[in-house]
């Protein structure tokens, strides 16, 4: 078992200096970003370029048999006077991308009617760089039955609504005719990133339609930018979320089963986005390939997403210690037995009232997002949000945690058992490394919450001191 998790976790990642099949060159989030930035999924204040590829990918029947072939049929911009190097990672990264933008094998047949589906994956070299793919499979205008494509946007942002939107516009001028998507996509490619809050609008002609103005907003709180909540939130109840919640903070391994791409896709990072500010550190497929479902066999932690249509082949792998969801039932298949133990009791019932309260009042879903993270977020502050009194520094800045200490000052006992868990894990681990190197502590959206809590505790204890 040890051997099959080193060739999965080595096949996993997009490798530098060998060739090989898509297979060897798949990608996963084998390292997040650390979260002191506030994302989960590379995210940037502004400026930077929209996307580096804009791929066309279709199915080609395979010379011998039946089968089709995902295979790349355009690409925007075509790559010239690459070095070597720069020439051989980007052949292998152009190999893994078909396989993803078509997880659900090789066996189709021409369909008439075809519902569209956004998704996306992510794909992760082995220095911790990662690309995202944002996918928008479709059926092609035309009469008759023909097969579907995917219209597939990398980049290194994490932004998932943008893209989305960037994906409709695409789209749009599919139906029309290649050609039209190129000055678009030429024009997004020379449009800066926007900074969060901030909008880039960009001309456009459209034949017989004439010249249209398109605006892309990012959300002034960028740090749910790259999530939407609303699938996880329609596929299960509170208490299970919670019950993901707490197998994730202890990174165990959790598969998400579904029968679309859209639900996969958004759910898993759903809950990958309720541990902010915390990365998920280890194995993250949002939709696995039917050729790499051995991961599922895989003995270290991992967050996979897979189709109903493999959930026999799953069931049938040997597995130990899986989380297994069914989000087409809303139920667990599997589970461990103790996700309803795992987080002191206190809070994961302020976490359930939290996001009970005032939930059919939410319009839209940036109001949905807050109200879901908001909770997990306070959870983490309750927790362990006083981590950064426990950073002693040496005279050249450098940070040493505490850790002893740390958890001896919470007063809970139920609270200090769980952190004391916690602070083993690889989460806290790469969080409190950053946070040793950083001579003040981020000044993002946690570090606001932190803040905001310490006035609270100071304002009661304030008004329990009046009435004495």
């Amino acid at each position: 078992m040890d051997g099959l998790g080193r060739r999965l976790r080595a096949s996993l990642r997009l490798k530098r200096g060998h060739g090989g099949s898509p297979q060897d060159s798949l990608g996963e989030a084998a390292k997040e970003p650390e979260r002191t930035q506030d994302h989960s999924l590379p995210s940037f204040a502004g400026g930077q370029h929209f996307f580096e590829y804009l791929l066309v990918v279709s199915l080609k029947k395979k010379r011998s048999g039946n089968d089709y072939e995902p295979t790349i049929t355009y690409q925007f911009p075509k790559r010239e006077n690459l070095l070597r190097g720069q020439q051989e990672e980007e052949e292998r990264l152009l190999k893994a991308i078909p396989l993803f933008c078509f997880p659900d094998g090789n066996e189709w047949a021409p369909l008439t009617e075809y519902p569209r589906e956004t998704f996306s994956f992510v794909l992760t070299n082995v220095d911790g760089s990662r690309k995202i793919g944002y996918c928008r499979r479709l059926l092609p205008a035309g009469p008759g039955p023909r097969l579907p494509k995917v219209y597939c946007i990398i980049s290194c942002i994490g932004c998932f609504g943008l893209f989305s939107k960037i994906l409709d516009e695409v789209e749009k001028r599919h139906q029309i005719s290649m050609a039209v998507i190129y000055p678009f996509m030429q024009g997004l490619r020379e449009a800066a990133f926007p900074a969060p809050g901030k909008t880039v609008t960009l001309k456009s002609f459209i034949p017989d339609s004439g010249t249209e103005f398109i605006s892309l907003t990012r959300p002034l709180d960028s740090h749910l930018e790259h999530v939407d909540f609303s699938s996880l939130l329609h596929c299960l109840r509170f208490e299970q979320i919670i019950q993901i919640f707490a197998s994730a903070v202890l990174e165990r391994k959790i598969i998400f089963l579904a029968e679309g791409l859209s639900t996969l896709s958004q759910c898993i990072h759903a809950a990958a986005a309720l541990l902010y500010p915390f990365s998920w550190a280890h194995t993250y497929i949002p939709v696995v390939p039917e050729s790499l479902l051995a991961t599922v066999c895989c003995p270290t932690p991992f967050m996979v997403g897979v189709q109903m249509r493999f959930q026999q082949e799953v069931m049938d792998s040997p597995m130990e210690e899986v989380l297994l969801v069914n989000l087409c039932e809303g139920t667990f298949l599997l589970s461990v037995g103790d996700e309803k133990d795992i987080l002191p009791p206190k809070l994961q019932d302020d976490i359930l009232d939290s996001l009970g309260q005032g939930i059919s009042e939410l319009k839209t879903s940036e109001q949905i997002n807050e109200h879901v993270s908001g909770p997990f977020v306070q959870f983490f502050v309750k927790t362990v949000g006083h981590y950064a009194s426990y950073i002693k520094r040496e005279t050249n800045g450098q940070g040493h945690f505490q850790e002893r200490s740390f958890c001896k000052a919470l007063t809970s006992k139920a609270n200090r058992r769980f952190v004391k868990k916690f602070v083993k894990t690889q989460l806290f681990s790469l969080f409190i490394q950053e946070a040793e190197k950083s001579k003040n502590p981020p000044a993002g959206y946690f570090q606001q919450k932190i803040l905001e809590y310490e006035e609270q505790k100071k304002q009661k204890k304030s008004r329990e001191k009046t009435v004495k």
